[in-house]
């Protein structure tokens, strides 16, 4: 019985947003709405995403950003009515599904190879 509580209440709260899937390497824009008092305003957070964890309504990632030479990280649940919109602005190409090692990393080592996309052509016939 408790677990029916717990699925009516994911579902009440659940967004049903659909937004561009992203894998850990990827650089994504997050527009972030805050609320300050009574008035509301979108903040945009572009960073590394070095993590997804969790299933389903309770996805969330973590986005990683230098901001004057120190590292930055925040979580955001993916169903989050606060998240706006998530733009995808690079492919990077990891090996590994959690990439804690950018956090020791500077400078020009802390780069991410782009991940290409080959199209084939059509036979024209």
């Amino acid at each position: 019985m408790a677990i029916d509580l717990i699925k009516v209440a994911e579902e009440a709260f659940a967004t049903g947003k659909k937004h561009e899937e992203f894998f850990p390497g990827d650089t994504i824009t997050v527009a972030y709405r805050i609320k300050e008092g009574n008035k509301e305003r979108i903040q945009q957070y572009r960073g590394v995403v070095i993590k997804i964890v969790g299933e389903g309504e309770k996805k969330r990632f973590t986005v990683r950003k230098m901001s004057d030479n120190i590292g930055v990280e925040r979580i955001f649940p993916l169903e989050s009515p606060f998240i706006d919109s998530i733009t995808i602005n690079k492919h990077g190409r990891v090996r590994r599904a959690r990439i804690y090692y950018l956090r020791k990393l500077t400078g020009k080592k802390a780069r991410i190879k782009e991940r290409r996309y080959f199209v084939k052509k059509e036979d024209k016939a």
